[in-house]
């Protein structure tokens, strides 16, 4: 009922436009993560496109697009966002815990707020009225099940994101996806879905272990750093490469059938977007957009890259 309802949102966001009149004056501020790596860059976009798209369409719309580089600059800007008269908060977390108080001040306010991609650990949903993510236990467990079932006895070395609540999901899913097999994990270290630290990480693997046959790594900029390490390294060894986001640089690798990408899993930055238009619905329309809108975790092969291919996108 609530995919339901929240698609009949979109549906009537789309004809908000030049079906409905607004006669309020309504502000949304959106607060999302500087572009510190690739899918961070894609957020950035998707937001001020949305942003820009949405102020179109409703003249009595005014939306805040803040970046931020780490969770105390974002506490300071959703205060400012605050102070501003915002009807309603759409925010990204760097790292949601150390959020939670500035999110609730917020809330607590009477303002509707839309939670995208990270949530608390302990799952508070007291903090938001609507929450927007990929589905982060699915996106580690189809890349485990992938890996399972074409290299059933692989020896597999991970590089995980960073130490924040989705992080642990995706592991909690690959764990899932290869329970029953004979996939062995060699090791887990963090590259903080950066190429630079993936790649000094991958360095380390390629030195620690004599013979790797697959990498996992949740993110496709951090595919890069590695891809770069084991072509320096010149190692043979390593049969391709699982990552996960769905960038038009993987997805290319995969449409042409490169041996060392011949999957990705979706996990896309687009999804602040979906946020800001089911927000601006519930606002002016008064359309019920409460719940949780969860994406579907993808596997991207050469049979349907194609249409998850979008060469002018950022990322």
């Amino acid at each position: 009922m609530r995919k339901l309802l929240l698609g009949l949102a979109t549906v009537a966001l789309t004809l908000a436009g030049t079906a409905y009149a607004q006669d309020k004056n309504y502000t949304i501020g959106v607060s999302i993560p500087a572009a510190d790596h690739g899918w961070t860059s894609g957020v950035v976009f998707h937001a001020e496109r949305v942003a820009k798209k949405l102020m179109a369409e409703h003249p009595g719309l005014n939306v805040i697009v803040k970046t931020s580089p780490d969770p105390a600059s974002q506490a300071n800007a959703v205060q400012d966002l605050e102070t501003q008269g915002i009807d309603a908060l759409v925010i990204l977390p760097t790292d949601p815990d150390p959020l939670v108080n500035a999110i609730k001040e917020v809330k607590d306010k009477g303002k509707f707020v839309a939670l995208v991609d990270r949530a608390p650990s302990n799952n508070d949903n007291s903090v938001r009225d609507l929450y927007v993510a990929g589905n982060n236990p699915a996106l580690g467990e189809v890349a485990g099940k992938y890996i399972a079932e074409k290299t059933p006895n692989a020896e597999v070395v991970i590089i995980r994101g960073l130490p924040i609540p989705i992080d642990q999901q995706r592991q909690d899913g690959f764990d899932k996806g290869i329970a029953g097999s004979k996939v062995k994990v060699l090791d887990r270290q963090y590259g903080n879905w950066n190429r630079d630290d993936a790649f000094k990480v991958m360095q380390d693997y390629l030195t620690k272990y004599p013979k790797i046959d697959v990498v996992w790594c949740q993110d496709d900029d951090m595919a890069v750093g590695v891809l770069q390490a084991i072509e320096q390294a010149k190692r043979t060894d390593i049969q391709y490469v699982v990552a996960g986001a769905g960038s038009k640089d993987m997805i290319k690798k995969v449409m042409d059938g490169d041996k060392m990408i011949p999957v990705d899993v979706l996990y896309p930055p687009a999804m602040v977007g979906t946020a800001m238009e089911l927000t601006a619905a519930g606002l002016i329309d008064q359309v019920p957009v409460h719940g949780n809108y969860i994406l579907d975790a993808t596997l991207v092969t050469k049979d349907n890259a194609k249409n998850f291919y979008f060469p002018d996108s950022p990322f």
